[in-house]
């Protein structure tokens, strides 16, 4: 059981996208979501990956993005580029997720992606994009850890 109660998503795993651009979410994952009672995601963009969300996780989110500023052009953008590119995937009977052409282009998703549990939500890359990030992390990963040690974990 995670924080709160609530059961959180973790690990990583290599999947393939099929021709249609369906993928399989992994068992763990949905089992995350059931928790949750939610039988969708919410997929947005990030920055160059998606990010996806049990729909009352992301429900959330959007009431946090309401308080945002509508003039404040940074605000604006975020609002733009996160929300309007949200879609709700809805799962098949073999627990696949279709991901629209768009959010596949914007991720520069192919055949092999990466899913990476992040807790209250999952990341799902284009291979060769995670493992450029992996090896950014990996390089920055001491000075993150004595931030975050410094910050009380």
């Amino acid at each position: 059981m995670g924080i709160g109660g609530k059961p959180h998503f973790r690990g990583q795993s290599l999947h393939t996208l099929d021709e249609k651009g369906r993928l399989r979410i992994p068992a763990r994952f949905r089992e995350v979501l059931q928790k949750h009672r939610s039988d969708a995601l919410v997929v947005t963009m990030m920055d160059g990956y998606l990010v996806s969300y049990p729909t009352e996780t992301w429900e959330k989110f959007e009431e946090k993005a309401l308080e945002l500023s509508q003039i404040q052009p940074q605000q604006r953008e975020f609002v733009r580029f996160v929300i309007s590119g949200a879609v709700e995937c809805e799962f098949d009977r073999q627990g696949r997720i279709l991901i629209p052409p768009i959010l596949r282009e914007e991720a520069g998703l192919e055949r092999e992606v990466f899913l990476a549990g992040m807790l209250t939500n999952f990341e799902i890359w284009a291979k060769s994009n995670w493992d450029e990030q992996l090896k950014r992390s990996k390089a920055n990963y001491r000075q993150i850890a004595e931030e975050i040690a410094t910050h009380g974990l």
